[in-house]
């Protein structure tokens, strides 16, 4: 078991395997990031018949951005075929029903947590700390898998909390070996700042807001982005090569170009063409 490693592609949202979950448990309010006001629970309008978003190919035309930006990290098709063995969510019992959308976001969150243990193993300077990721893996995995009734009562905060042990340790690690002064932004407020060009590389930007911030040009090469907000963040021609925790909705929700370096683990969005 401590051998175990997740597949990358399993911690992606996978629509076609999935009863529209976060289209019905997640609520939004209507906003820049959405044209409407949804309460969770409540299925989306634009949710078709077949379970699909009848307006994905023009999501943010139709005022839906925040919908872009979003991904459940494999939470959807978990629940929908795991945890609820593909029974439909529309033909089940209404409490089943609703215990499917009390348990979504639990998961999408342990899964996200797969996804940041997985990085972290795929860092050859966290080697010190592999068995211990490997183990911590290993144990999120098999907490996907309990019932619903479990997953409802299980403490997240404080598995979380568990695994951002390893997570700093991992970062620590991971930036030691970047020559030059590495800055520490963890949680700093830097909405809208200037940095256009900025030597950032290992930076410690866990956490930061960089909201609107310009970031063209910049050497982020080894950084820590896990948690910084990066809505509308200006990265074109900036190199995010080798940054670690960067997920795919940070970047979605980011504005750069094709001349934007940018990890493995990530694909560039396609909305960025335009820019």
């Amino acid at each position: 078991m401590h051998d175990m490693t997740v597949d990358r592609t399993a911690l992606r949202g996978d629509c076609e395997n999935c009863f529209g979950l976060c289209c019905v448990a997640l609520p939004f309010a209507r906003s820049a990031d959405f044209a409407i006001d949804k309460p969770a629970g409540r299925e989306c309008p634009n949710l078709g018949a077949d379970h699909r978003c009848g307006i994905h190919a023009r999501l943010r035309q139709s005022g839906f951005t925040g919908c872009t930006v979003y991904d459940c990290f494999g939470a959807g098709q978990k629940v929908s075929l795991v945890t609820f063995g593909g029974r439909d969510r529309r033909t089940a019992a209404p409490e089943e029903a609703r215990r499917m959308s009390e348990v979504f976001p639990v998961v999408r969150q342990l899964h996200e947590l797969l996804w940041y243990l997985t990085e972290a193993l795929g860092l050859p300077a966290a080697r010190p700390i592999h068995d211990d990721l490997r183990r911590t893996l290993a144990r999120t995995e098999e907490l996907t898998r309990l019932s619903p009734e479990e997953l409802i009562a299980l403490d997240v905060p404080a598995h979380r909390q568990d695994v951002n042990v390893l997570l700093l340790r991992t970062s620590e690690l991971a930036r030691a070996g970047i020559r030059g002064r590495k800055k520490e932004r963890r949680g700093a407020d830097l909405m809208g700042a200037r940095l256009r060009g900025a030597d950032l590389r290992g930076a410690n930007l866990r956490g930061a807001c960089l909201i609107a911030a310009d970031l063209t040009g910049a050497d982020l090469r080894g950084a820590d982005l896990i948690g910084a907000d990066l809505r509308d963040t200006r990265l074109a021609d900036a190199d995010l090569t080798g940054a670690f925790f960067l997920t795919q909705p940070q970047l979605n929700a980011a504005r750069g170009s094709a001349g934007t370096g940018l990890p493995e683990s990530v694909t560039r969005p396609a909305h960025w063409t335009a820019l």
